[in-house]
């Protein structure tokens, strides 16, 4: 049977969207007079306060004479600032995102011994139940991963016999599940729509348990499994990076709320999920890479700073790429003078470059990273700096491993289930009360009118 007639966008559905978004219009003023942080956020685009946390910090100010003002962004994790944490890994041969992790959800650094027992355990949870693949993955695969990813998470549910049980050990134990199975559930839905959509061949790798999360994602993705160790570790350095960013980002903040309810772990990370799919949220790398393919197309020189300095104010005067006004990959939410994961990133970004030939690529976005600031103070009113983001050179890291764009955003969701993990036993551990924040009515009140009378 045809189903095709019901996904169409009918004269008769237009006429009544077009009810639906005039009911829905509330004057902008309204929002000012009833002093309504829309948002969640101040005039100053601060963060209204909702709850308490131990798991990070994301500081962009300091004090100054009794006065907040903008200072290069840092970024702690249980206390320890995220720089020191990846150049403790600098010169050894482990990898970082498993310590992280720990760290995150217990609250201190592992010895090694610790470690040890940590990843073995992950290893031991990185397995799918039987015929899950078959029967849940392979068929009716979808064209976005982060579905893929939230259908089979809360799929997940259905073979776990203490679904619903939320003390402490138990959802425990769902997370490091969840946390071991991410990079499974991702690529082999990447692959199997591949397969069955674009003929592509089917590669279905199993796991190896010596592998950290870095190495497996790469090793069941790649047909050859191989990968260079600077390739490994710039991706361990991403998902790192990607892990946690305090409790007030969209998704964790989603992960908070639903945790609040009680419900189960399953449903709290599926929501979790749709939340970061939005391109508001997980999504801006994507942007990132395509805005820069429109600008390779568009440029003669990648070095006349001129010709780059042009493209960048159409940008901003919706002129060029998808004329939405943005340079994307430049500025955040909080982050001013200086987003320091971007600056942790660019090292190992631009080490890679040179081991994929690609430097004037790298040139073309260390340009674009030094001009595009200048051209936004110029073209716009802002209250603070503007700087690159993570956004900006994830992406262009993405496309030298070769990783699809599809699985730009699961990644993004590969490292930050560690962070929602922390977050959601924190919620359940401290406090008991569902969150019901108020929202202020402002429809006058009616009579009711008969059928025969409206």
């Amino acid at each position: 049977m045809n189903t095709n007639h019901f996904y169409e966008i009918t004269p008769e559905l237009e006429r009544m969207a077009k009810m639906s978004q005039e009911a829905a219009t509330i004057q902008p003023e309204l929002f000012t007079r009833y002093d309504v942080k829309r948002g969640l956020r101040d005039l100053n685009g601060k963060g209204v306060l909702v709850g308490l946390t131990e798991i990070s910090d994301v500081c962009s100010t300091k004090i100054v004479n009794g006065e907040s003002v903008p200072a290069p962004g840092e970024l702690y994790y249980r206390g320890y600032n995220v720089k020191d944490l990846i150049r403790g890994l600098s010169d050894q041969s482990h990898f970082g995102f498993e310590e992280c992790t720990y760290l995150l959800l217990f609250g201190k650094l592992p010895t090694k011994e610790e470690l040890d027992a940590f990843c073995a355990q992950l290893a031991r949870y990185r397995s799918l139940p039987t015929s899950f693949v078959r029967d849940i993955i392979m068929k009716a695969p979808s064209q976005d991963m982060m579905n893929t990813l939230a259908r089979s998470v809360l799929t997940l549910y259905s073979y776990d016999s203490h679904a619903d049980n939320i003390s402490i050990p138990n959802v425990l134990r769902q997370c490091l599940q969840l946390i071991s199975l991410f990079p499974l559930l991702s690529v082999y839905g990447y692959q199997a729509y591949r397969h069955y959509h674009d003929g592509a061949s089917l590669f279905i790798h199993s796991p190896k348990p010596e592998h950290s999360t870095a190495e497996t994602i790469l090793h069941i993705l790649r047909p050859d499994s191989r990968y260079s160790p600077l390739e490994a570790k710039l991706l361990d350095i991403a998902l790192i990076l990607h892990i946690e960013h305090g409790g007030g980002n969209n998704s964790t903040f989603t992960t908070h709320l639903v945790s609040s309810s009680g419900t189960d772990t399953y449903s709290a990370i599926a929501a979790s999920l749709g939340s970061l799919k939005g391109p508001r949220h997980g999504g801006a790398n994507i942007k990132v890479v395509q805005m820069f393919e429109d600008m390779k197309s568009h440029l003669k020189d990648w070095r006349d700073e001129e010709e780059i300095s042009a493209y960048l104010t159409a940008l901003l005067n919706k002129e060029a790429f998808d004329r939405a006004g943005l340079i994307y990959g430049m500025g955040h939410a909080v982050y001013s003078l200086s987003d320091p994961r971007a600056e942790l990133f660019r090292t190992f970004v631009e080490r890679l470059s040179k081991e994929k030939g690609r430097e004037d690529e790298f040139a073309l976005y260390s340009t674009v990273e030094r001009l595009a600031p200048q051209i936004i103070a110029k073209e716009r009113k802002i209250y603070k700096g503007v700087s690159p983001n993570v956004d900006f050179f994830s992406g262009f890291a993405y496309s030298m491993l070769n990783l699809p764009l599809e699985l730009y955003t699961p990644i993004f969701a590969i490292a930050r289930i560690s962070g929602w993990s922390a977050h959601r036993l924190e919620e359940l551990n401290y406090n008991g009360k569902i969150m019901r924040p108020a929202y202020k009515n402002v429809q006058e009140h009616r009579d009711y009118i008969p059928m025969g009378q409206r």
